[in-house]
C-alpha cells in the first residue's frame, strides 16, 4: 500500500516487545489494509460507494471514500500520500497535471465516460445563439479544450488543423456568430448558466447542479472513439498494487455496468 502506518516507540523496552512479538505494518491486517480513494461526489463516489456496499466485501476489499469538490486537491493528497488512489479524472487531464505541477501519477485504467454538454437557459438550440453571445467553458486546459472541440463538432465554430486535445480560443479560425468565451473554474460552471447564453460543462459538476445530460443538454459527446473516460489513478510504480487491481476489476464489472446503464440512464456511460 502507499501509505505506511509510522510507529513513535517511546522506549527501548516497548520496541523490543513489538520485535519479538513479529509485529509488522505489512499484511497485518489493520487500518493499512484499508484503500483510501478520492473521488468527486457524483457520479465517481456514488459508484464506489455501489462497490463498496455490494462487491468489496465478498472480494476481501476495504474501501475509503473521501470526496473531492475540485479537480487539483485529489491529485495533490495522492502525490503526498494522503490517498492510495483516486477516480474523477481523464488521462489527457491527468498528463496535462502532472506535466504542469511535476507530479508522478499514473492512470491504471478506465470506468466510465461522463459526456461533456452543452446547456442554456436562455435558448433551446445551439442555432438560437445570438450574435456575441457568451458561452462559458472550464478553464482547465484539457476540458476548455474539450469543450471548444465540442463547439466545432457542432457547427459553431471552427478550429485550426491539428488543434487537437490542446486547442485554445487562439485555435478558433472561424466563429461566424461572433462568439466570446468565459472561462471558468468546471465547478462553477452550472451557477454561470443564469449568467451566460450557455455553458459547456463536465458531466460530473452538471448532475452535481441538479441537469440530467441525457435530457438538458443541448449536444452531447459522442462515445464512440472519445478518449476522455474517467478512470483510477494510483502513483507511479503502484498501478499494480494488488488491492487496486481489485478495485479496477469490480468497478469494469458487469455488475458496476448494469448500475451505470440503470442510475445514469445515459448521463453517464460505461467505458466499455
Amino acid at each position: 500500500m502507499l501509505r505506511k502506518l509510522t510507529v513513535a516507540v517511546a522506549s527501548a523496552g516497548l520496541l523490543f516487545g513489538l520485535t519479538a512479538c513479529g509485529s509488522s505494518d505489512e499484511g497485518s491486517g489493520g487500518s493499512d489494509d484499508v484503500l483510501k480513494v478520492g473521488a468527486s461526489p457524483s457520479p465517481h463516489a456514488e459508484i464506489l460507494g455501489f462497490v463498496k456496499d455490494r462487491l468489496a466485501g465478498p472480494q476481501g476489499l476495504k474501501l475509503e471514500i473521501e470526496e473531492f469538490s475540485d479537480y487539483v486537491q485529489p491529485n495533490i493528497a495522492l502525490d503526498e500520500g494522503r490517498l492510495d488512489a483516486n477516480y474523477f479524472q481523464h488521462k489527457p487531464y491527468l498528463d496535462d497535471f502532472a506535466q504542469s505541477k511535476g507530479v508522478k501519477l499514473a492512470f491504471v485504467a478506465p470506468v466510465h465516460l461522463e459526456p461533456l454538454g452543452a446547456y442554456s437557459k436562455k435558448v433551446t438550440s445551439l442555432n438560437e445563439l445570438k450574435q456575441g453571445a457568451t458561452v462559458a467553458i472550464p478553464n482547465d486546459a484539457t476540458n476548455g479544450a474539450r469543450a471548444l472541440k465540442l463547439l466545432a463538432d457542432n457547427g459553431l465554430i471552427t478550429l485550426k488543423p491539428g488543434a487537437g486535445a490542446n486547442a485554445t480560443e487562439r485555435d478558433v479560425a472561424a466563429n461566424a456568430k461572433g462568439l466570446k468565451f468565459k472561462a471558468l473554474e468546471a465547478a462553477q460552471l452550472p451557477r454561470s448558466l443564469q449568467d451566460v447564453d450557455a455553458a459547456v460543462i463536465n458531466g460530473n459538476y452538471a448532475l452535481e447542479g441538479g441537469l440530467t445530460p441525457a435530457k438538458d443538454a443541448l449536444v452531447l459527446e459522442r462515445a464512440a472513439g472519445n478518449p476522455y473516460a474517467n478512470g483510477i489513478v494510483t502513483q507511479a510504480g503502484e498501478e499494480n498494487d494488488p488491492q487496486v487491481r481489485k478495485l479496477v476489476e469490480l468497478l469494469q464489472s458487469a455488475e458496476v455496468k448494469k448500475f451505470i446503464q440503470d442510475r445514469y440512464r445515459g448521463s453517464v456511460l460505461p467505458s466499455s
